[in-house]
């Protein structure tokens, strides 16, 4: 048992606490966060990204499930908003488990990155929107939330990026569009990891423990500690001023999104 070993139990702290508070499934901190411990661990696997995707999106089933929870009990949940979404959503999800099978390392970074740096931005600006704007209909809804399933898939994120964005967009309050996330980021996650194992459960070549890319003893130290994290962060999105700490974690973005970076042109 390698001391880094302990670094999931606290990713998982901190993973769960931002899903509670943010309504975010951490994709966007764990990915890095795990290449960068896979890397200290000595895995030499091409594939690393991949396998960093895939043990996110199966730790985010269990968080994300937790903060559902949390956030229904303080009714901030608009359950009309994730019956419409939900059917795009997980079709998306199966299509982007899809796509990260079949699609090289370098292009699923560029992506990662790219949408790392779009979510801080999105946090910092804080745009308002037109008053009269309201969540579209059912067609608009589906193409929506087909959009957040495949997006959120292919860099492992609970989909918050996006939907709290889209929700704010429709002028839905703050605290309902993030407790509305964290109830999307459980049909994103578990499309996720279905997808997963139906497109590459016979993928060889894998480092020990790991079947269809998702590292399961990462996974296990991550949900030890997040799914009783969640439910604070849950609590304290009910006390604590949102934007600031939508800020702080976009700086945080910032960083991580600038090691990536680095990491990929640096080779």
């Amino acid at each position: 048992m390698d001391i880094y070993w302990l670094a999931y139990p606290l990713l998982g702290c901190v993973v769960g606490f931002l899903a509670g508070l943010l309504g975010i499934g951490g994709g966007l901190l764990t990915v890095p966060v795990l290449v960068i411990i896979f890397q200290m661990l000595g895995f030499t696997h091409p594939e690393l990204h991949k396998i960093a995707l895939a043990t996110s999106s199966a730790a985010i089933a269990f968080t994300a499930f937790s903060s559902m929870r949390s956030h229904a009990k303080h009714k901030n949940v608009h359950w009309s908003a994730v019956k419409r979404l939900m059917p795009g959503i997980l079709l998306g999800a199966l299509v982007g488990a899809q796509l990260v099978r079949s699609m090289p390392v370098m292009p699923l970074q560029v992506i990662f990155i790219g949408f790392t740096f779009y979510t801080a931005y999105s946090m910092l600006a804080n745009k308002l929107p037109k008053p009269s704007r309201t969540l579209p209909a059912a067609p608009a809804m589906f193409g929506v939330g087909s959009g957040i399933g495949l997006f959120s898939t292919l860099i492992s994120a609970g989909g918050g990026f996006i939907s709290v964005p889209f929700m704010l967009w429709c002028n839905i309050s703050a605290r309902l569009a993030i407790g509305t996330s964290a109830a999307l980021g459980f049909p994103i996650a578990v499309g996720g990891v279905i997808g997963y194992l139906l497109t590459s459960f016979d993928q060889t070549g894998l480092p020990a423990r790991t079947i269809a890319y998702i590292y399961w003893p990462a996974v296990l130290g991550i949900i030890s500690t997040s799914a009783f994290f969640a439910p604070i962060g849950a609590r304290m999105a009910q006390r604590w001023d949102v934007v600031t700490l939508k800020k702080i974690f976009a700086m945080l973005l910032i960083v991580l999104g600038t090691h990536m970076l680095f990491k990929m042109t640096a080779g």
